[in-house]
């Protein structure tokens, strides 16, 4: 493997011909310096994470990867790597941190240099807009799997559904569920490959979000709303769009999506924990914008973090703080 310390940002022989150092994104000089010296998470906020000593990462898209440790935000990325798409942090077992982007590969973080992982070094490509490590400790980049030494790319070839893969959820079971853009949803159960499909027949694609909740429930969401399996039976619980899905500590749900199908207005939205089984889930509407909003997060204090857009917010249980403005 091959380390770089340097920005994507900059020019430089170590990375593949698709010349990073190139890319503008369509922005004047004065936005990219904008962007690049940011001191607060700026652009779309995909994914926020918490650290094993409480700190909150987020990847914000062309601004770069941040820590908050309670007090201010600190640019982890900013001068180091420079301006890449960032969609996705993940905080292995080991403590080391995974920057992934849709437009650069993959950075590998141990808190003193960088590592970079592109198609040169691996990947099956470098738009990898997630991350997620499985029980065994092997990280899941995309339609990559990293075991520490060397990759395994799945495609069609090895039996999957579909050439563009990405592992959302392993569950309790050992299961394996895996969603993608555009593509159907399927889960691996050590055997067989199963494409999951509604009462109707079809199947869910463009699942962006999966969780397991306490009793051992599937949730997730595509376009057309909120569903939850049970082992047996799909279950829609709402019409309201899931971007984001999390089970909070007191068994309540929460969403971000589009309000109604077909377009519109976006909410943060909690579904109570008492009326999760009936007809109609009592909701509570947090917040809603004509913009997207994107991941969730319920940090170790009980607020809940979610991305947008442009910006990245939290929620104490009564104030919305805007760290942008």
């Amino acid at each position: 493997m091959s380390v770089f310390h340097t920005s994507c940002g900059q020019n430089q022989t170590n990375f593949p011909q698709d010349n990073y150092s190139k890319r503008t994104y369509g922005l004047s000089e004065s936005e990219l310096k904008e962007l690049a010296t940011a001191k607060v998470p700026m652009g779309q906020v995909r994914n926020i994470r918490q650290d094993r000593n409480g700190n909150i990462l987020i990847a914000a898209s062309l601004s770069g990867v941040f820590r908050y440790d309670g007090k201010s935000f600190t640019n982890l990325t900013s001068g180091k790597i420079g301006i890449c798409n960032f969609w996705d942090i993940l905080e292995d077992r080991k403590g080391n941190l995974w920057f992934a982007s849709i437009d650069a590969g993959v950075y590998y973080y141990n808190g003193k240099s960088f590592q970079h992982f592109t198609t040169r070094e691996g990947l099956a490509n470098d738009a990898v807009g997630s991350i997620y490590e499985d029980k065994a400790g092997n990280i899941w980049l995309g339609a990559s799997r990293y075991d520490g030494k060397s990759f395994r790319n799945f495609t069609t070839k090895d039996g999957f559904p579909s050439n563009s893969i990405r592992l959302l959820l392993e569950d309790k079971t050992g299961k394996l569920w895996f969603g993608a853009q555009g593509e159907n949803m399927f889960v691996y159960d050590g055997k067989t490959f199963t494409v999951l499909k509604n009462k109707d027949g079809k199947a869910f694609k463009n699942v962006w979000s999966i969780i397991e909740d306490k009793k051992g429930n599937i949730w997730f969401g595509d376009k057309n709303g909120l569903w939850r399996y049970d082992g047996q039976t799909f279950t829609k619980v709402s019409q309201r769009g899931a971007y984001g899905i999390i089970e909070d500590k007191k068994g309540n749900i929460w969403t971000t999506g589009v309000v109604k199908p077909g377009g519109g207005a976006w909410a943060l939205s909690r579904y109570d924990a008492k009326s999760l089984y009936n007809k109609n889930p009592a909701v509570t509407e947090i917040m809603s914008t004509e913009k997207f909003f994107l991941e969730i997060l319920e940090a170790n204090d009980g607020s809940i973090w979610f991305g947008s857009l442009d910006r990245v917010y939290r929620y104490d249980g009564k104030t919305i703080t805007d760290f942008r403005s």
